[in-house]
């Protein structure tokens, strides 16, 4: 039987996915930056771009879909599942995709819950490109064994975690405290060392405390990730501190790195760059004028 597939927040996630999968006729999708009229066309040109039957309203998005993935950013999905809830079929299954703390799932899940719909709480484990659709998934909660043969169907690469709701993005979340902190950390270090001349020193310091990493690449990689998506990992990491500070700890690393993902995703750059082809000195000339400080 087909299933009637929906999309709430149509970016790269979205995207990813739709273009991978090959045989999934009905797709329908919501993004709120429709209701904007100055993105409205590049959102109504996406849809068509990629297939799907774009939405202008939740309430049309979401009635009578089976499924539902839920790929808005991370301090958005609990108001999304709010927005979309009293449309919901009854027994679809929401698949909450965020990079949300677990407290923050759960808090969705009893919204979508209550309104006769099963939720599933995933964690995407890796970047959607190169692998789109077959990107590493895990599921948690009540539904998630359901859940992951459908999704196996269509085709994706999901795995259940045991545990409640917010069992999958404990695990995400505690990841990033390393994975999107390294970011930061290399922006900080690099910037510094090519401003005070000694890259080379450093990272080949580096490189023999940690062999097997090869750190001029390394450095430009994490620089251009951040770049480009820092504003969306800033979201992300406030969710970070959020599950750390739910479990009684400090959560310092993790709101030192919103900072630099934020800073770095808004920063003023002097000309436009092939990111992922430039070297980490290439990237650090560019970024220096708007990340020094002006006084």
């Amino acid at each position: 039987m087909t299933q009637r597939i929906t999309f709430i927040g149509f970016g790269e996630a979205a995207t990813a996915f739709v273009d991978g999968w090959t045989d999934v006729p009905d797709i329908r999708a919501f993004d709120i930056k429709t209701g904007d009229e100055a993105q409205r066309p590049t959102l109504l040109s996406r849809y068509q771009e990629h297939g799907v039957a774009g939405r202008l309203s939740v309430k049309d998005a979401v009635t009578d879909a089976d499924m539902v993935f839920c790929t808005v950013t991370a301090d958005q999905a609990p108001v999304a599942a709010q927005a979309a809830a009293p449309y919901l079929k009854q027994g679809a299954l929401w698949f909450d995709m965020n990079s949300c703390a677990p407290s923050s799932k759960r808090q969705a899940a009893e919204t979508i819950e209550a309104a006769g719909a099963r939720y599933v709480d995933v964690a995407v484990m890796a970047p959607v490109y190169p692998q789109q659709n077959l990107a590493p998934l895990l599921l948690a909660g009540p539904h998630a064994a359901e859940a992951e043969q459908l999704l196996k169907a269509l085709p994706m690469s999901p795995t259940v975690v045991e545990g409640p709701v917010g069992s999958a993005s404990s695990i995400k979340m505690i990841r990033s405290i390393m994975m999107k902190g390294m970011e930061a950390l290399t922006a900080e270090c690099v910037l510094a060392a090519v401003n005070a001349g000694v890259d080379e020193a450093v990272l080949s310091s580096l490189g023999k405390s940690y062999p097997g990493i090869d750190w001029p690449f390394q450095a430009a990689y994490n620089l251009e990730r951040s770049l480009v998506h820092g504003v969306r990992r800033a979201a992300e990491m406030r969710e970070v501190a959020k599950t750390v500070t739910d479990l009684g700890f400090p959560s310092d690393m993790a709101t030192a790195t919103v900072v630099w993902q934020e800073r770095l995703g808004a920063v003023e750059r002097d000309k436009e760059l092939d990111l992922e082809a430039a070297d980490y000195r290439t990237i650090v000339a560019d970024i220096t004028p708007g990340l020094r400080h002006k006084d």
